[in-house]
């Protein structure tokens, strides 16, 4: 897995995505709550959500990474399939901020968060916030001081 240069901008853009962020919370809700999900660890280099190996399962989580990939730079994504098992696993650039955020990203088959409201104000207990347009579309995510890290 290739992980981005910690001089890669903390920046979430959803404004050429397919979905809305409303939608890709509603998917990660899903894919949570999916049978297939088996849990997650923490790796070296940053975390691990595990799936059975059942038809369809790697291709979603293709899917969905590629789309995490193109609105946020700074991850990185590796699916692979081992035996009966698919593998999605998730880095940041070493960044507090994008730290935090791989934390929450964590903590989503606990949290399977309702809103981007609820998303926002968790991260922005860690020091992270979201940089909105007036239509609310998040254009990226900007370090508050110091309270950043984990």
């Amino acid at each position: 897995m290739q992980i981005p240069d910690a001089s890669t901008p903390i920046v979430c853009d959803l404004t050429t995505a397919p979905d809305t962020e409303a939608e890709r919370l509603a998917e990660y809700r899903r894919l949570f709550t999916h049978h297939a999900f088996l849990g997650r660890d923490r790796t070296a280099a940053g975390i691990r959500f595990r799936f059975r190996a059942e038809p369809g399962i790697e291709a979603w989580l293709r899917d969905l990474a590629a789309r995490e990939k193109a609105c946020c730079a700074f991850f990185a994504f590796d699916i692979t399939t081992d035996g009966e098992e698919v593998r999605y696993d998730a880095a940041v650039s070493d960044n507090a901020a994008a730290r935090a955020i791989l934390e929450e990203y964590y903590a989503l088959p606990d949290t399977l968060v309702s809103s981007l409201d609820d998303l926002s104000d968790r991260l922005a207990e860690r020091g992270v916030v979201f940089a909105t347009d007036a239509a609310g579309t998040v254009h990226r995510v900007q370090p508050t001081g110091d309270r950043v890290g984990g």
